[in-house]
């Protein structure tokens, strides 16, 4: 049997990663902003050797799944966050995207995914780079608004609020990550259908599974969301909503029909 150093490096990285994530909820408002933060980047740059790791395996083959997709969605996420500090440096969630981070890289420790063909189309990677960031994308808007909820809730109850960004620049923010996500979602769709004998295999051009089902619910709920925010002014809560459902039947597309092959049936899958 031929050993690769990733899926070693990407253990160790793994539960490095989940000990730094745990100290920055735990102990990292004792450290201060600037040691918080520090041991934030910290987490998030083992996040990314775990998630490298994960694109390996005993044989040398390259293992995803549902969970090595929500890890790398989560570093994503953290990437916007580390990212947006630099411009934005009163934002502070680091509770929340600590939790996220350290969970998702368990889940990828605990689930590896199954082994990917070797010998698939270049245009597999390709596909599946599109897919998860667009996941990312939409993860991070969700993110955002969230906060957006949470800001609007402490406006209207007169509470002061601190360690998040203004309601509009979060509103924009979360749009934009909405724009982006959407296109690289349509180029994704269009990729299952123009290469998609390439990427599945003779006779398999266009496969009408629970996973192209939900992300097609979820393209048209994204579609319908922007056609009426610049048609009919949607904002706040309305729009809220349908990102929310939006993101949802993305998040069952792939992670949702992965979870039930490798988790619920035990088996792998396409």
């Amino acid at each position: 049997m031929i050993l690769t150093i990733e899926p070693l490096i990407g253990w160790l990285a793994g539960w490095a990663a989940i000990f730094a994530y745990a100290l920055v909820a735990w102990r990292g408002g004792a450290w201060g902003e600037n040691g918080s933060q520090r041991l934030m980047t910290l987490a998030w740059l083992l996040h990314a050797f775990a998630v490298w790791g994960s694109l390996g395996s005993e044989l040398g083959a390259p293992r995803f799944g549902f969970a090595p997709a929500l890890s790398a969605t989560a570093w994503l996420v953290l990437t916007f966050y580390t990212l947006e500090r630099h411009w934005f440096p009163q934002w502070g969630s680091r509770l929340i995207l600590s939790g996220l981070g350290g969970v998702t890289v368990a889940l990828s420790l605990i689930f590896p995914g199954q082994p990917l063909d070797l010998q698939a189309s270049a245009w597999l990677s390709l596909h599946l780079m599109f897919g998860i960031s667009a996941y990312g994308l939409f993860a991070a808007a969700v993110v955002h608004a969230v906060l957006m909820t949470r800001t609007e809730r402490l406006i209207r109850q007169a509470v002061e609020v601190q360690g998040t960004l203004p309601l509009l620049v979060l509103e924009r923010l979360t749009f934009r990550f909405v724009y982006a996500g959407f296109a690289l979602l349509t180029a994704t769709l269009a990729m299952g259908v123009v290469f998609g004998e390439e990427l599945y295999g003779p006779g398999h051009a266009w496969r009408w599974d629970h996973k192209t089902v939900f992300a097609l619910l979820s393209w048209l709920t994204f579609a319908a969301l922007l056609w009426a925010r610049f048609r009919l002014g949607w904002r706040g809560r309305k729009a809220l909503r349908v990102l929310y459902v939006g993101a949802g039947l993305l998040l069952l597309s792939y992670v949702g029909s992965r979870f039930v092959m490798e988790v619920l049936l035990g088996r792998g899958g396409a």
